[in-house]
């Protein structure tokens, strides 16, 4: 097997990407064996040579930006987000010539008189999560304790273990940071807290739910996004399986078990193209996305079947490589930084500074895991040959789908326990697609501002303002046969929704339904029924997509009705009937698009189809793209039924052949099932059919 290009010394000045040539991360090909992927995460700690503080203690990466904590806090982030990376590298075998300038900062940073000390934690601080990459490097390279000496070692025991175990800490996620802070110092023989460890663990089994899923948080709360799996919880329950086996084998071997069940799950996220399904809060750690399943081997877990360890790999590398094209990801510096597939601090947290972005390392867990183990030598395998198409998971309360050219699930109930910024769009959507992300609101003045991909809005207001779900009680039920995700909600206190979500169809596979009974029972409310959002730029010149052209479908891209600016939206080109619907087709991203079913029900139509020019940066992947939306008003007093099809057509994968079809599914349009049809004709008493 060749070895990945390039050859490197380490930077001294720091790197500079003009105006073309491509970042060295998505140079390393090809991507396929561990000395490559050695040699990627190289790519990524290269460039924070340059940014270190004098005494090595801070890593203050670029990107000015503030953040809830403080700033030494933000430049801790900085120095040791990165030794997920760097502690798997060199427990695996590994070098880096840049080693010691970590072990040098980290001495440094703990020393209570050194300029450059970290400080004390105090209560909930973000010094505790910082300590979990710290505790786990302490725990499988053996260097860095030797590294920084006697009094090195004491200041860090104090630093790591004895500041952090009288202090509260979020009742999260969080408590495995100070799980990992006593875990390092133990396997070091240094001063720690066995009664803490233990107590923090019994603590978070209580945030089990089963099927191997776990809540990030106590009962009340329904919170099941990647920390419950790849950014933290699951990872870290394997990290500690592989760690402390020996001195807890039962808990190791209960912690296993779950990755089994769980994984049979996880794998419905991401597609055989490599993308993972953007949902929840902290997607801007990236690649950390795919870390679950390095920890599988590192844990060296019994696959369940019919996963093989070939599967496995090739849910991580394809992964891997998708980010390799992602190439506006990064600043002019080569670092990374706030956002997803380019910088972004809309659907940034505010707890986000420039180096959280490197939490992203836990995907080189794999390079801890011996070049021996099948996870290496196994050849690469499509997982989605063996598990099925569509199916509905009962603890986060989703149904995933792979029809269609896209893996997609359909989300009720789910919902963050604190204000989060846009937490509408992470957790409150109806539907979250492997290749088209959900938008975040740049502002919250009308339609193009809240960029309401996959939701409904409502407003009271003449359409200024518009509420989403965000809270709503859930059941997954099953209807014939098929899943059905059923939620109640309330974006007013008066307005009363039942939404009924129903996954694709084999016969209609690029088609999922969205049905809303509405009663607006204390005033009148506009409605905005969102598909996905989708890139708005013409291919040949980057300008904003025109109208469609139906004589030359395969190489034509462009919307219908026609795609107006902000500020001529009562052009009447710019409306058509909601049994016709809206699109835009793409080149790039291909076509998606929303119709109305419903007026065969109530004899009139309702709704209107548009497309919305959402704000720019609003999605994670486009920085420029539009909704297309069904768009109607309900009186006071009202009750309506709104049955949406949302279409969804990506372009095939790489090399595609032939001419595209993207919308050869436009026209047909999946079935309203019989259960349906009859539910809304009780509930209206009008006796019509769809």
């Amino acid at each position: 097997m060749s070895s990945p290009t390039q050859k490197r010394s380490p930077p001294t000045t720091g790197l500079l990407l003009p105006y073309l040539p491509l970042h060295p991360f998505s140079q390393i090909s090809p991507l396929s064996s561990r000395s490559s992927v050695q040699a990627l995460l190289k790519t990524l700690l290269d460039p924070l040579t340059p940014f270190f503080s004098p005494l090595k203690a801070r890593i203050r990466i670029p990107g000015s930006t503030a953040v809830r904590f403080d700033q030494t806090a933000s430049e801790v982030e900085g120095i040791c987000r990165p030794l997920w990376g760097l502690a798997c590298l060199l427990a695996g075998g590994g070098e880096y010539a840049n080693k010691q300038l970590w072990i040098e900062g980290i001495k440094n940073g703990v020393d209570p008189e050194g300029k450059e000390f970290w400080g004390y934690p105090r209560d909930n601080d973000q010094r505790m999560v910082e300590m979990c990459p710290l505790g786990f490097a302490l725990a499988v390279v053996p260097g860095i304790w030797e590294g920084i000496g006697e009094k090195g070692r004491r200041d860090l025991e104090m630093w790591l273990g004895n500041s952090i175990n009288e202090k509260n800490m979020p009742n999260t996620n969080w408590l495995w940071f100070r799980v990992f802070a006593n875990l390092g110092l133990k396997k070091n023989g240094g001063k720690f807290s066995q009664e803490r460890l233990d107590a923090d663990i019994e603590h978070l089994e209580t945030f089990y739910r089963g099927d191997g899923w776990s809540n990030d948080g106590p009962e009340g709360i329904h919170q099941m996004d990647y920390y419950s799996s790849s950014f933290a919880i699951h990872f870290l329950q394997l990290l500690y399986a592989n760690l402390a086996g020996k001195d807890d084998p039962a808990r190791a071997a209960e912690f296993k078990k779950r990755a089994q069940l769980v994984a049979l799950d996880l794998a419905h996220y991401y597609d055989p193209q490599g993308r993972s399904i953007p949902f929840g809060r902290s997607v801007g750690y990236r690649f950390a996305m795919v870390s679950f399943w390095g920890a599988l081997a590192y844990a060296d877990v019994d696959l369940p079947a019919p996963l093989t360890w070939g599967m496995v790999k090739g849910i991580v590398l394809r992964h891997l490589r998708w980010w390799q094209t992602q190439n506006d990801m990064w600043s002019s510096s080569g670092t990374l930084t706030l956002g997803y597939s380019y910088p972004n601090m809309y659907m940034a947290e505010n707890y986000n500074s420039p180096g959280s972005p490197y939490w992203a390392c836990l995907a080189f867990i794999c390079l801890a895991v011996p070049e021996t183990h099948p996870f290496w030598t196994s050849k690469e395998e499509d997982h989605w040959s063996v598990i099925p198409r569509v199916k509905a998971l009962k603890q986060p309360g989703h149904i995933m789908s792979n029809l269609g050219g896209h893996c997609m699930l359909l989300s009720s109930g789910q919902a963050c326990s604190y204000p989060m910024k846009g937490t509408h769009a992470k957790y409150g959507a109806f539907a979250y697609s492997s290749a088209y992300a959900y938008s975040v609101p740049p502002g919250l003045f009308t339609l193009e501002q809240y960029a309401l991909a996959s939701q409904l809005g409502l407003s009271d207001d003449g359409g200024e303002y518009w509420k989403t779900r965000r809270l709503s009680t859930s059941a997954l039920e099953e209807r014939d046969g098929s899943p059905v995700l059923v939620s109640l909600w309330k974006p007013f206190v008066d307005v009363h929704i039942k939404t009924y979500l129903l996954p694709p169809k084999e016969e209609t596979p690029n088609w999922h339904l969205r049905v809303h009974h509405i009663f607006a029972a204390g005033r009148e409310v506009m409605t905005a029924d969102g598909a996905f959002a989708i890139c708005s730029e013409r291919e040949e010149d980057g300008r904003l997509l025109g109208l469609y052209d139906p004589s030359k479908e395969g190489t034509e891209e462009g919307t219908q009705p026609k795609l107006m600016g902000n500020y001529d939206l009562l052009t009447p080109e710019a409306w058509a009937s909601g049994r016709k619907g809206a699109f835009a087709v793409s080149k790039k991203a291909g076509a998606v698009g929303i119709r109305a079913l419903e007026d065969g029900l109530l004899g009139k139509e309702i709704r209107m189809a548009n497309l919305v020019n959402a704000d720019p940066n609003s999605n994670l992947v486009e920085s420029r793209t539009t909704i297309p939306t069904l768009q109607g008003t309900i009186k006071k007093g009202e009750k309506v039924w709104y049955v949406s099809a949302i279409y969804a057509k990506p372009p095939p994968p790489p090399p595609g052949k032939g001419a595209r079809k993207d919308l050869d599914g436009w026209e047909r349009l999946p079935e309203v099932p019989k259960w349906l049809r009859e539910e809304i004709s009780r509930s209206s008493g009008s006796g019509s059919k769809l």
